[in-house]
This record gives structure tokens, sequence and C-alpha cells, in this order.
């Protein structure tokens, strides 16, 4: 046999896709010519090819080999298809049987010596792999547990090339991923008992949790800021089962998934420095894009500490995906779009001098204090609807002269009964979360809020303090205030708490 195609799987953005893997051995000169768009790092699988082949105790086939991977108007990029090209090459010169290899997807690097070593996003190759009617895997030990993940897959790991000949030939046993065992669970994350005071800020994370709010959190150094934002993970509900595989996938095509490959249930927590630029937080990179701090935060917090000291390019990049859950990235080689429904968390001192104890000794000017935070531009702030101004910890505070806050658990369950209350109500529209109810919706018939517990909220609209974007968000923090409270609507005092919750650093 001269001709023989094998099953793999690519990726093209977040996308996983299936990939056959042709080989064709023809007489001529020695040669292996790859065809099917190939980028830089699989035309040199030519020569990881040919050494792990040889040094698995192979003889190289002397014959003029074209790879071809379909479909070929897809971009194939990096090493994930060397063990498939192996096989396909070995099959085509008789070495292997093609029989074992039906329907099955055979994904992995390839050292010099034949060792199979791990690859980025298996997770959403794999499950492309299902949805094609592919039940069985072969990929790297290192990446056994990730794509044991998806569930209705059959996995079987490979730690060398020449461990995938023996199974085929002489039935030597592949690995099981259940062999690896399970790594232990990290330490438990910062708890909101830890904040000294602040009851104004906590009340702000939970309100932000419970919605799904975007939070802005000013004060001055010591107040607090960083505390609370770092303890905003810990309050929210895990994923679900949904948003865990959209997450892991992520992080296994950006290759920062703990080792172990466990699927992600925590609301992941991205905290990029103040120096990180506008493609480092929205995604880019020469060819097709990769993703940002935005995308691997994804069902979580993007935390930018110090704020106003980050550039207001890469601020404002934010705008558009905070406002549709998504970042489209154009590129000439291709666009790729990476979700990015985040929580966006922003604490920032008031102004450059940065007192601890805040406006009191302040020496900047207004006009200082203005230019410090224009970098936080408008539109910027007006999609983040928690504003709140903290004010210095007090020594009372700082010595727990009172009872100790409530803990990261207790906030947590008033949380998860909210978002469920918020759940039910939209569950017809699938909304997760009050943050995404659209403003037409809350705006309806049935969802409208009675002119009396709205006045104070129109005047500012009608006066300019508050834009039609700012009108939308406090009333949805206001039916968010209302699930935490146990009310089935929003009333006056409602509106009011998310006014301030809304405006407190204006007023």
């Amino acid at each position: 046999m001269s001709y023989a195609k094998v099953l793999s799987a690519g990726l093209v953005g977040v996308t996983g896709h299936l990939i056959e893997v042709e080989a064709h051995l023809a007489t001529g000169l020695p040669a292996l010519v790859l065809s099917g768009l190939p980028d830089t790092a699989l035309h040199e699988a030519r020569d990881r090819v040919r050494a792990a082949i040889i040094n698995s105790g192979q003889e190289w086939p002397s014959r003029r080999i074209t790879v071809n991977l379909l479909p070929a108007t897809l971009p194939k990029r990096g090493s994930v298809f060397d063990c498939a090209i192996a096989v396909a090459i070995l099959a085509g010169a008789g070495v292997l049987p093609l029989a074992a290899f039906d329907r099955v997807a055979i994904l992995g690097e390839l050292g010099l010596d034949g060792a199979v070593r791990p690859v980025r996003g298996v997770l959403p190759m794999v499950a492309a792999a299902l949805r094609a009617g592919i039940t069985r895997v072969v990929v790297p030990l290192g990446n056994a547990q990730e794509a044991a993940i998806v569930p209705g897959v059959l996995v079987k790991a490979i730690d060398t090339l020449h461990r995938l000949i023996a199974f085929v030939r002489d039935g030597v046993p592949m690995l099981d991923p259940s062999d690896q065992g399970v790594p232990a669970h990290g330490a438990p994350g910062p708890d909101l008992a830890d904040v000294a005071g602040q009851p104004l800020g906590r009340r702000a994370i939970e309100v932000a949790a419970a919605g799904g709010h975007h939070v802005a959190i000013f004060g001055p150094p010591g107040a607090g800021k960083t505390m609370l934002a770092e303890r905003l993970p810990s309050i929210l509900p895990e994923l679900d089962d949904e948003a865990a595989l959209e997450v892991t996938a992520l992080h296994s095509i950006a290759g920062v998934l703990p080792p172990g490959g466990r699927l992600l249930r925590r609301p992941p927590f991205q905290a990029p420095h103040h120096t990180a630029t506008m493609q480092s937080l929205v995604g880019g990179g020469s060819g097709l894009a990769k993703p940002g701090a935005i995308s691997l935060a994804h069902r979580g917090v993007l935390f930018l500490d110090e704020a106003a000291e980050f550039s207001g390019r890469a601020l404002d990049a934010l705008r558009q995906p905070l406002e549709s859950g998504r970042v489209l990235l154009r590129r000439v080689s291709g666009a790729t779009e990476f979700p990015a429904r985040v929580q966006l968390c922003l604490a920032a001192n008031p102004c450059p001098c940065a007192r601890p104890a805040g406006d009191v000794y302040c020496e900047c000017s207004p006009r200082v204090r203005r230019r410090y935070l224009s970098r936080l531009s408008g539109p910027l702030l007006d999609r983040v609807d928690v504003q709140v101004m903290l004010p210095p910890v007090t020594a009372a505070d700082l010595l727990c002269a009172g009872a100790p806050g409530e803990s990261s658990t207790t906030v947590a369950d008033r949380v998860a009964k909210a978002r469920a209350a918020a759940g039910a109500r939209w569950s017809a529209k699938a909304w997760r979360t009050n943050a995404e109810v659209p403003g037409p919706a809350l705006r309806g018939a049935d969802w409208r809020l009675p002119a009396r517990d709205t006045t104070a909220l129109l005047r500012l609209l009608d006066s300019g303090a508050l834009s039609a974007r700012g009108f939308d968000r406090v009333v949805r923090m206001a039916w968010t205030i209302a699930d935490l409270d146990g009310r089935h609507r929003p009333g006056r005092e409602d509106v009011a708490e998310a006014i301030q919750l809304r405006m407190g650093v204006l007023t």
C-alpha cells in the first residue's frame, strides 16, 4: 500500500476542527512534502517525524512522500499533527495496519527521540472530534486527563511513538488517564473576613458578585481596594458544566491549564500588571491572534489594580468587549473570535500623592486629580455599574474593635440565592445574570419599574448627571439588590441604594 489516511484535530482560534492526514508514497527522489496550509512549526515536522521514526526502531521509507492535511483551505498550526503524520507514513509504507486507526483521532508532538510531548488546546480538539462522531482518541500522556474531561470519549495515552507501534503490532497496552492520579485541590483562596471595616466596599463587592456587575473601587492606600477585589472570586458561584468547559478550553489553548488537566470549576481571576499592553489585555500576536487577559478571565474576574496607571489606549480597548462579551480580532491571515464575558474590577487611588489619610491631607490640586484619573475615560466608566469611594481605615477597624466581617462562605450563600432568583426570572431568555439583561427588556411593559420608585433616577437622567446606559445599569443593580434582600421586585429603597453605588464617586 502506498496511501494511508488517519484522523487528527487542529485549532483555528478557540474552535477545534477534525483534520484528515493523508500520506502518499511514490517512486522518485526521497523527499517529504507537506501541503494543506501548514505554518512554520508544521513545516519543521518533516525533520521531527523522520528522526522520531528512526529512533523508534523503524526504517524511514526512501521514497517521495506527500503528506496532505484536509480540509486544505483551513490553516494548520503547531506540532499537534506530528504523531498522525508519523502513523500515516508508516501505514502507507505497509509497516502498520490501517484497521487499528479506523475512526481514531491521534494528537501529539514528537521529539527527535520518539517521545510524545503534550500540546496546547487538547480539550477543544477532542470536543471537535466528538462532534464529528469520533469517540476514540490517542493523546500524549501529559494531556490525558485534560482529554478525559470531554464526556463520551474513550481516551488512550502514549508517551512514545514506540509504544503506539507496539500496541498496533503486538497488542502492548497503551496508558490509561485514570492511572495518572488526580492532583489535590489547591489551598483555599483569600477570605472576605480578612477585610477590616469598609462596609460600603463589602456591599459593593457583594452586589457586583450577585448581579455580574462591573465595579470600580477608589480610595487611599491601605483602604482595602485590592483585598476586596481579590476576594470577589471567593463569593462567586462555581461554574456550571457549559461555562467550565468554555473556561477550561480557553486556558488549554493559552497553555496555562494547571497540571493534571482538571475541569476548572472556580471562576478565573486575571490581574495583569499596569504596564500590560493593549494586545496582552484583549489578545493579539502574529498570525492568528491569541487570547488576552480579558478572554482568560471569561466567566470570571478581570482585575486592573492601579487602573489609572494603565495606558489609556489599552483601557479603552476594553469598552467594546465589555458590552458584547466577545473579542473579534482581524489579522491578514484571518479573523479570530474569543469569548470575553467578564466582570471588570478596577482599583485606583484618587490622586497621585495618595496620602493614606485620604483627601484631608491631599497635596494635589483639582487639576492634577482630574488629570490623574483622566485615563479612566468617561465612556469606560459609564460601562462600570458600581463605583464607590472608600474612606481610610480607622484604628478601630484595623484592630477589630467590633465584630469581624462576614466570611466569604456566608456572603457566597446570599450571592448564590440571588443568582438563582435572577436565573429563574430570566430563564425564558437564557440570561444568566441581571447584568446581561438588555435595557429594552428592563424598560418594557413586563419589567418596567413604577414611576414612583424611579423619580430620583429619572431626574438624574434628565439633568444629564446620568446617561441612558447609566440609567439601565442602575435599574439592573436595583434588581440585584432586591434579589439579595429576597424581594420579588425592586422598590424605591433599592433604586436609591443602586444610585449611591453607581454615583458614590461623584456625589
